[in-house]
């Protein structure tokens, strides 16, 4: 007999598995194995030139390439907070006080890409740990609301029109869970054992291919049950994003997260997705913001922690984690040099949830967080939180295509593209075959050959001779250099003054704003 999802029961009543094929959870490989030059260690013995021959050594995966390439990515915070105002729920929310009546995730992928973004990320479970999918491990989800009487499933919407719009599907699953906490089961003080997953449930319809055996404590295990459910039910997962938050918990009843179990059954069901931000895929850029350091490296000092929890060598919030100087003050507390990319998250308006008193930021706000993030090599997540209606606010709806017009306008053609082009070792010359007005500068390393730009110039040919128009440190994937003024010449060059290793230069892009 096939059973409704809507037969709730806790893992507690589980059933024992007798089908499937259990694997251990290293038998999966980890990132650093699929690739081994996307960590690699260090000794506290290495000198500083060591530590910089192996940061030019270090390559990013494939799945890092195409997240860096995504640029805009967008977050989605809704759940009971947007319907009791809170930024942090209690987790005894009453579920049914979640009525988004009017419901139109279709609404929201066109005004996302209408905006330029190209992935989005749901928070399917906030730290109150409500659940947007009629989920069979807790009852505090959508399916205990009377809204759509207790059938509706906002991550089966979201995924479904997402992906009919042509973005790519991100999921937030927060580790902190008040409510459960309040059934007992965060926090409390379980020992790490090994667990099957997915545990089969009373009248569980679902026949796996494959069972997994991960060490986790019983929360760890409700964890790895919510994620086998989101990434095998509802389509390719580019992007898992996980918190480090505690939640609202007493101070003596913290829950040590298994990040390495969390790690193993991402990469067997979504491959694909990038792990983010605690993960070991992106970093947090260290503010909520959505602005990068001047010079934010990819390559930075990791160590790990807590059951292998990919974690900064260096403080998440310290103004430099990647140059000489911060790879060697790191090297007493470091394990290895890695790739971990920034990701700048901000919201659009002051709070993460809807709150009807609060406006969106200005256009010009957005250029200045789209030049300080996508053009300090990071990558954007804006959050756009959905209303009590289930909509993007038609405010924000418009300020996201405004905010995708102005950029536009700000590079608005590569005067660059075409033209004769001389590549010679650590420089970049452009002939634009007549004279030109620029104002903004783009660049980017390959970054498939690492980030080893440490220092550039960008000059222009004027009055018979090459004059300095700006400079700057890094690169990697992204760096976008705004001219105080407009510049004419025919000739521009890119020459780096440093650098770690050879330089392959992918972009050098001149533009004329129309600002």
């Amino acid at each position: 007999m096939t059973v409704s999802r809507r037969l709730f029961v806790t893992a507690a009543t589980s059933l024992a598995v007798t089908a499937g094929t259990a694997s251990r959870a290293s038998a999966v490989p980890s990132a650093a194995a699929e690739d081994p030059r996307y960590r690699i260690p260090v000794s506290p013995d290495d000198t500083e030139a060591d530590l910089v021959r192996k940061a030019s050594q270090v390559r990013p995966t494939a799945r890092q390439i195409a997240w860096q390439a995504l640029e805009r990515t967008a977050f989605l915070h809704f759940g009971v907070n947007t319907f009791t105002g809170l930024e942090w729920g209690t987790g005894d929310e009453d579920p049914d006080v979640f009525q988004p009546a009017r419901l139109d995730t279709d609404q929201w992928a066109r005004a996302l890409k209408d905006g330029g973004f190209k992935l989005a990320i749901l928070t399917v479970k906030h730290h109150d740990g409500f659940v947007l999918y009629p989920s069979r491990y807790t009852k505090h989800t959508v399916a205990s609301s009377s809204w759509r009487d207790g059938h509706g499933d906002v991550l089966r919407s979201f995924a479904d029109s997402m992906r009919r719009h042509g973005l790519k599907v991100g999921v937030y699953i927060s580790p902190a869970d008040e409510n459960q906490y309040l059934h007992g089961v965060y926090a409390n003080g379980s020992a790490r054992t090994p667990r099957t997953i997915p545990a089969l449930v009373l009248g569980d319809d679902r026949s796996p291919d494959r069972f997994h055996t991960l060490d986790a404590t019983d929360y760890g295990a409700h964890m790895l049950n919510t994620l086998y459910e989101v990434l095998t039910e509802y389509g390719p997962v580019d992007e898992v994003w996980f918190d480090g938050a505690q939640g609202h918990i007493p101070p003596d009843k913290v829950e040590s997260y298994d990040w390495d179990s969390w790690y193993t059954l991402v990469r067997a069901l979504a491959p694909d997705a990038a792990i983010a931000v605690t993960g070991p895929d992106l970093r947090w850029v260290g503010n909520e913001s959505g602005i990068a350091r001047e010079d934010e490296w990819s390559v930075i000092p990791v160590k790990e922690n807590q059951y292998g929890r990919t974690d900064w060598a260096l403080s998440y919030d310290t103004p430099d984690e990647g140059s000489r100087a911060a790879l060697v003050k790191a090297r007493p507390a470091t394990d290895h040099l890695q790739w971990w990319p920034a990701e700048c998250d901000v919201s659009i308006r002051d709070g993460w949830f809807y709150h009807a008193d609060q406006q969106p930021k200005s256009v010009d706000w957005l250029t200045e967080i789209y030049f300080g993030s996508v053009g300090r090599n990071a990558v954007l997540l804006l959050n756009v939180p959905p209303d009590t209606d289930g909509l993007l606010h038609d405010t924000d709806v418009v300020r996201l295509r405004e905010f995708r017009e102005r950029v536009e306008r700000e590079l608005p053609e590569d005067l660059a593209a075409g033209a004769r082009t001389l590549r010679e070792p650590g420089r970049v010359t452009v002939d634009l075959g007549g004279e030109r007005e620029v104002d903004r500068i783009r660049l980017a390393e390959d970054i498939r050959h690492g980030q080893q730009v440490e220092g550039f110039v960008v000059e222009a040919w004027r009055d018979g001779a090459w004059t300095q128009v700006t400079s700057a440190g890094t690169i990697g994937a992204s760096r976008i250099l705004p001219l105080p003024s407009a510049v004419r010449a025919r000739r521009w060059r890119l020459r780096v003054t440093r650098a770690r290793s050879a330089v392959r230069i992918k972009e050098f892009g001149l533009y004329r704003s129309r600002v």
